[in-house]
């Protein structure tokens, strides 16, 4: 990760940000240097796919490309205003965008609930726009969610996880949570930020058991309103 980037602490307004450009301005390697499956889709018939943004995404992403369950991980730029970023463009925080990782799962042999577990326990929630030497709103922790299970599951394990870190003296949860809707479309980052840990095993990273646990509860299907899911961003 470059350090002396993402000192931005505050968040562009939509006229203020860059302009970005129509088409993204590198290639990407089509298939997960990991997992070997699609970076992009298509993914097996009900996968479902939750959005997390919890610092560099170079930990994050080899974070949850382990977990079990888990189809496919990317790494890119979500919640902000300009199109098709670079990362130097997303560095200086004039973007708006968090470095996010794109989490495909299959929910019949996971659930948000014990991926929300690995987003709680392996950063510090409560350092708004920053984690360790990483600053800049580039760096937020963020849940971008894209059912209404996952947005129960995202409340439901914040508030407990908020309990956790009230009993070791930590302040108030700055995570966002608000729809993949909202949030605006997910961007892939450059090539070599994909699968980053993979391909430098000594590399840069942040992200490890921050010593608490978060406890979870499974929310059943049929303690959920009928609403139908939202559309994947572009």
């Amino acid at each position: 990760m470059v350090f002396g980037f993402g000192r931005k602490s505050q968040m562009p307004s939509r006229d203020d940000a860059l302009s970005g450009r129509a088409e993204r301005p590198f290639t990407v390697n089509p298939t997960h240097v990991v997992l070997g499956t699609p970076l992009e889709g298509p993914w097996p018939e009900g996968s479902e796919v939750l959005y997390v943004a919890m610092g560099c995404f170079w930990g994050v992403e080899r974070i949850f490309w382990k977990q079990e369950g888990v189809v496919s991980t990317a790494a890119g730029y979500m919640g902000g205003y300009t199109p098709n970023p670079t990362y130097e463009e997303t560095c200086t925080g004039l973007t708006g965008h968090a470095e996010t990782v794109r989490v495909v799962y299959d929910p019949t042999r996971t659930s948000p609930e014990l991926l929300l577990k690995a987003f709680w326990e392996n950063h510090d929630p409560t350092t708004a726009n920053r984690q360790g030497n990483d600053v800049g709103t580039a760096y937020r922790s963020a849940i971008y969610w894209m059912t209404e299970g996952q947005r129960l599951a995202a409340e439901a394990t914040r508030e407990a996880f908020q309990k956790v870190l009230g009993g070791f003296g930590y302040g108030q949860i700055s995570t966002e949570i608000r729809s993949a809707d909202d949030a605006g479309p997910f961007y892939l980052a450059e090539d070599y930020h994909q699968g980053y840990l993979h391909k430098n095993p000594g590399g840069y990273c942040n992200h490890g058991p921050n010593g608490m646990t978060c406890p979870v509860g499974i929310v059943r299907q049929d303690q959920l309103p009928a609403q139908q899911d939202i559309a994947p961003p572009a």
